[in-house]
């Protein structure tokens, strides 16, 4: 599936850009694309653009980074282990400022390129059998309870686990406290996270609910789940940390009946400072003047509106030079 995806795509590309390649001719800057690992909706973009911008570029001119994370890519970016990444937007602001998040580091040094790529709820589900012992599927109930709850995320670089730590404040816990009260947290790779709600080793589980997430699909495939609303109490704290209150689905995943709150970390593709201009001026007119070839690589991708792509919402960070002088250009700012 995922291969015949990248050969459609090839295609589209080749023949959405010809007009673009036969006119550009350029010495740019190689590119290191952050993305995440293979078969995440991260890593097929990375893929796209890959299609979409080497032959621009130059042959064996781009590289994918498989690995990494919403809360790792800003750093990546500028630490120089890549040219451009993707990020959630509110990641891209928690690491320019030096948030907490990031224990003293900061990333002044990235720019923001294309803005409003898709959102990324942050959301919640538990399994039946627990909510049903519990007596309640109202998330901020089951925290006051005192009872042991076993809560599964995905370790330290998910943009999730700062977003989980947020919600346990604004419902007057923390891990701590979770741990205090018999429970536990349970940090795994995403390949072994459906297995533990299968098994029955947790109770609750906090990611990012993206339509199509193959995890997020799994497990609600073979595990009774059901999907909690993140609580105004939690939702209050996760505003002030720069994430914007919405709902997703109904029926994304078996299981979701209706549509539920959550937290939206939106995402941007970030580059570092030092990127040339030309390059981050090609790689913004690629995206925004062929963006029907990203909506058809993942479902994920496919609300992108390029003429939102540089609205300060949906970058967060200040626009790269390059980007900015495309937008500008074009007429769209």
């Amino acid at each position: 599936m995922f291969n015949f995806t990248l050969t459609r795509l090839r295609l589209a590309a080749t023949a959405g850009l010809a007009a673009t390649i036969l006119a550009t001719s350029v010495a740019a800057q190689e590119v290191r694309i952050g993305a995440m690992r293979e078969g995440s909706s991260w890593y097929v973009f990375a893929a796209t653009l890959e299609q979409m911008i080497e032959p621009i570029l130059g042959a064996n001119s781009v590289e994918i980074i498989a690995r990494g994370g919403g809360i790792a890519n800003p750093m990546v970016v500028q630490g120089g282990k890549a040219e451009v990444a993707l990020s959630n937007v509110a990641s891209a602001v928690w690491a320019q400022k030096g948030d907490d998040v990031y224990e003293g580091m900061k990333a002044p040094d990235i720019r923001a390129l294309v803005g409003g790529l898709n959102d990324v709820y942050v959301g919640v589900m538990a399994r039946k059998a627990f909510t049903d012992q519990m007596g309640t599927t109202d998330l901020a109930a089951i925290m006051a309870s005192g009872k042991p709850v076993r809560v599964l995320i995905k370790p330290v670089g998910s943009s999730a686990v700062p977003v989980a730590q947020m919600i346990f404040e604004g419902l007057g816990t923390s891990i701590d406290q979770i741990k205090a009260n018999r429970g536990e947290i349970i940090q795994v790779d995403t390949d072994q996270i459906a297995d533990q709600m299968r098994n029955g080793n947790a109770d609750i589980y906090i990611d990012t609910m993206i339509k199509g997430h193959p995890t997020i699909t799994e497990v609600a495939l073979t595990v009774d789940v059901v999907f909690l609303d993140i609580p105004p109490a939690a939702m209050t704290v996760l505003e002030e940390n720069g994430l914007t209150p919405g709902s997703y689905g109904p029926e994304w995943f078996k299981g979701q009946t209706a549509e539920n709150l959550g937290a939206n970390l939106g995402t941007v593709l970030i580059a570092n400072a030092s990127l040339d201009d030309e390059t981050a001026y090609l790689i913004t007119k690629t995206i925004i003047e062929n963006a029907d070839v990203l909506k058809v690589s993942h479902g994920a991708w496919s609300q992108f509106d390029p003429k939102k792509a540089m609205l300060p919402t949906n970058v967060g960070i200040e626009l790269h030079p390059g980007a900015l002088r495309y937008y500008r250009e074009a007429g769209l700012m």
